[in-house]
């Protein structure tokens, strides 16, 4: 994951501070130069950096801070704050026009994946409820139109095209005027890349900008480049006025530097980010929630917005009666898997949970979608049967459906034990919170039941 280096070096430090009662400015001093050589291990721009640092370490050394009674968690409120400034400071919407289409042209260097992000800008304005056209307009590399139309089939949003021989501008307004006809309210220009900034590519661009007068100019980064991506973002705001910036890939592994350096930089707000490869995986970049996830305090907001966006709200009304009931079953199991899987990789969940990140490097608990695979393959290998009734899973049962899964004997066991203790954790809390259990009964069964829970099964 981004950020992931700089987050726990950050994590570290201000632990320090958090168990002091009182703070020097030789303990915020100490505190500034590791936080100084995390953000430039993690490839921050070395200017934005000393800034950074500056500010942060004026604000923290006030009478105000030294004399209050948690001067460790004001520092890292302060911390805080000028990282989300540091972003941006506050979402960055995208522009609509007075009159529809909105025109938005996707500019950046080969292998930033333009294509690709413009498909999935185009499936988040359709959740929006809006229409966009695809326009095609990167006749220099190889595939790229059948790229932008299989992804146009995929979200099924028009692709506009007039082949690899029609000149970018003329496809541009052609695609407009297209638009115009067809009732289309958002217009998204892909738009040819190269593989270093030239000035034959920048003039190019500047035409087509002059002939469809774009509401918005994105630049596409890979966030993989780290310092590169500061230096790109530079060179074509100087030639074209880019009005936002998408980071993709910055689900990688990468140091993050791109996505805290661009803004001070260029001026330019980061406006989405993409988490991963599916068409969906594409969010609204928030400087205020990538800070806090960022310190380690979690990003409940995003979590809550995608669990309303992705999890079905009468399955979960279901399986809550059925937990209350006692009848939940493998197959019930597998349903709440799917539901969890809706909401994207375990990590980057984890990653939004306040204080959960860390977890992931704990020794004991396994978080990664791989366990999650190994399970879904075991449940997947009993019968109906079984998968409603598993106390009718004896040993030779158990056998079979490790060697159907591909798992080992003790990895099946150890799954339907803890899916027994599961449901009879189920069953007790239900029980206890019946008209005859009572509020501090409830709270010391609570206290007994989460003895030896282990998550996920392990």
């Amino acid at each position: 994951m981004a950020f992931e280096g700089l987050s726990t070096r950050l994590q570290n430090v201000f632990s320090k501070l958090r168990g002091k009662g009182k703070v020097s400015e030789d303990d915020v001093a100490q505190a500034m130069r590791e936080v100084r050589l995390a953000l430039l291990e993690a490839d921050v721009n070395f200017k934005v950096v000393k800034d950074f640092i500056a500010k942060v370490k004026e604000k923290s050394v006030g009478k105000e801070v030294m004399d209050s009674f948690t001067p460790g968690m004001v520092i890292i409120d302060i911390v805080n704050k000028e990282l989300t400034e540091l972003m941006g400071g506050s979402q960055a919407k995208l522009a609509k026009a007075n009159k529809p289409p909105t025109v938005i042209m996707m500019v950046g260097l080969q292998g930033a994946g333009k294509t690709t992000t413009s498909g999935k800008l185009a499936k988040l304005l359709q959740k929006q409820n809006h229409r966009p056209l695809l326009v095609a307009g990167d006749i220099y590399r190889p595939a790229a139109i059948k790229q932008l139309q299989i992804l146009g089939e995929q979200i099924k949003a028009p692709v506009f095209t007039l082949g690899d021989q029609t000149s970018p501008v003329e496809i541009a307004k052609q695609g407009l005027q297209h638009a115009k006809d067809n009732g289309n309210d958002y217009v998204i220009i892909d738009t040819a890349g190269r593989l270093h900034v030239d000035e034959e590519l920048m003039e190019e661009l500047r035409q087509i900008h002059a002939n469809v007068n774009p509401d918005e100019v994105l630049l596409v980064v890979d966030s993989m480049t780290g310092q590169d991506a500061v230096n790109v973002a530079e060179h074509f705001n100087s030639s074209l006025e880019l009005t936002g910036v998408v980071l993709t890939k910055l689900d990688g592994d990468t140091r993050g530097g791109a996505a805290l350096s661009v803004k001070a930089v260029t001026g330019c707000p980061i406006k989405f980010a993409t988490l991963g490869e599916k068409l969906d995986a594409m969010e609204p970049f928030h400087p205020e929630r990538m800070a806090s996830r960022i310190l380690g305090m979690g990003d409940m907001l995003s979590l809550i917005e995608k669990a309303q966006s992705n999890i079905d709200a009468d399955k979960a009304k279901e399986m809550e009666r059925k937990m209350r009931n006692a009848e939940f079953t493998f197959e019930d199991f597998l349903d709440q898997m799917d539901q969890v899987k809706k909401l994207g990789p375990i990590d980057q969940i984890l990653d939004m949970i306040p204080g959960m990140g860390n977890m992931k490097q704990m020794k004991d608990v396994k978080v990664d979608d791989k366990q999650m695979g190994r399970i879904e393959a075991i449940v997947h290998s009993m019968t109906t049967q079984e998968k409603q009734n598993p106390d009718m899973i004896n040993h030779s049962r158990r056998k079979r459906i490790a060697a159907g899964s591909g798992t080992s004997l003790a990895e099946v066991n150890r799954l339907i034990k803890q899916f027994d203790e599961m449901r009879r954790m189920m069953k007790q809390f239900s029980d206890m919170m019946g008209p005859k259990g009572g509020k501090n009964k409830a709270l010391k069964q609570l206290k007994n039941m989460g003895k030896g829970l282990k998550f996920p099964f392990r």
